[in-house]
């Protein structure tokens, strides 16, 4: 527990054999709950996950289903769980453990809905990160910020916390299942009226391999992230009607 909150680590994961165990290592030790999520991995991951000292509970997809599918189903486990706050960490260790109470502490302090994780923000991510990753999380941080209507610098950035609120807010059948995933949920949070905080963590890159594919820089997210944008402009369209109706009413008073 944190706070007197009971805390859950959801952790997606696909064939990452040779890092999760570290990675779960780093988990802080008042997490109430860990959910692995094995996306049909071809490695040893669940046998990993399964022989680690530490309780943690491993939910199993029968076919990959993307890194999005992932996190849904490791999310809705954690709900049923009586989490009350759930955070998502990459199974690769890409993620600093140490940043997870900044994460929580605006949901604890009920300032927030959902947190994620900034990287562009630290004051050393250019040297961090390589240099195609920067420049890409700052053009698909710059299109979604269009996309969405709420100023996001980091919005490629998995590393988040959320409230039961946003859990119990959100159609998680209904988002995005792979990559492209943070931009959809992003889109999701705000079409839901939930409050969104980014919170500087710092940029880690080690061993490591992206799963990211020119596809998904080329077509994928940018589909993603345009059809964020349409379902915003569809939103607006509807509330249109239902603004000019309540405006005489405003008017006399």
């Amino acid at each position: 527990m944190l706070a007197g909150k009971r805390i859950a680590v959801v952790m997606p994961a696909y064939n990452e054999a040779r890092l999760i165990s570290g990675t779960l290592d780093g988990i802080p030790g008042f997490a109430d709950h860990i959910v692995v999520v094995d996306d049909a991995s071809l490695d040893a991951t669940p046998e990993i996950v399964r022989a680690f000292p530490r309780p943690v509970e491993l939910a199993e997809h029968a076919t990959n289903q993307g890194v999005g599918a992932a996190i849904a189903t490791g999310c809705r486990r954690a709900l049923s769980l009586g989490a009350d706050f759930t955070a998502v960490m990459a199974a690769d260790g890409q993620m600093d453990p140490m940043d997870l109470p900044t994460l929580l502490a605006p949901l604890i302090a009920g300032e927030a809905d959902y947190t994620h994780g900034n990287r562009l923000g630290w004051p050393a991510a250019r040297e961090a990160m390589p240099w195609h990753r920067w420049l890409g999380n700052h053009l698909f941080s710059l299109l979604t910020r269009y996309a969405i209507g709420i100023a996001v610098q980091d919005s490629q950035c998995g590393y988040a916390a959320m409230n039961r609120r946003a859990q119990q807010a959100l159609d998680w059948d209904g988002l995005w299942k792979g990559y492209g995933y943070p931009n959809d949920l992003l889109s999701a949070l705000t079409l839901c009226g939930l409050r969104v905080q980014e919170i500087p963590v710092r940029p880690f890159y080690g061993a490591e391999q992206s799963g990211i594919r020119l596809r998904h820089v080329l077509f994928i997210i940018p589909f993603v992230i345009s059809r964020a944008w349409i379902r915003r402009h569809r939103r607006r369209r509807e509330l249109a009607p239902q603004t000019r109706a309540v405006a005489p009413d405003n008017l006399t008073g």
